[in-house]
């Protein structure tokens, strides 16, 4: 990856939250994936009145990309806050999204970067946010 990838993509993050569709709940997500190809694949969530059918950034960012033929990735930025408000802390992705991303990511080298700004950001990889992960090599 080259350098200050790290920074382009939080900003990618922050940007896509700009999209969200969050009546309901009023908070705003954002994510930005990177494929192996180099292409970033963004994303926001979409709530909906029924609630089960929302959808968070992250896997509408898999979505997309899988739909375009991308199957491996490097990285993801996640960035939530309220909507309208900058964030302040951290947003990590859910227990859905962590398993949605061990069906295509390596637990080991994939990185998870939850940015509050396009600077200020934690860095983790997949095994340390979803540790004994099961993904298609447990088949």
């Amino acid at each position: 990856m080259e350098k200050g990838w790290e920074i382009r993509l939080c900003q990618a993050a922050l940007e896509a939250r700009e999209k969200s569709y969050c009546p309901y709940s009023g908070f705003a997500v954002g994510a930005a994936l990177l494929s192996k190809s180099g292409t970033v694949y963004t994303g926001c969530n979409i709530e909906s009145a029924a609630y089960s059918p929302s959808i968070c950034a992250e896997r509408v960012a898999f979505a997309k990309a899988v739909s375009q033929g991308e199957r491996e990735f490097t990285a993801i930025a996640i960035a939530g806050a309220k909507q309208g408000e900058m964030p302040a802390q951290q947003c990590p992705p859910c227990g859905v999204c962590r398993q949605a991303m061990m069906e295509f990511c390596s637990p080991k080298e994939f990185h998870i970067l939850l940015a509050v700004t396009e600077t200020q950001y934690c860095e983790y990889i997949l095994e340390e946010l979803l540790p004994q992960g099961f993904g298609p090599k447990n088949l």
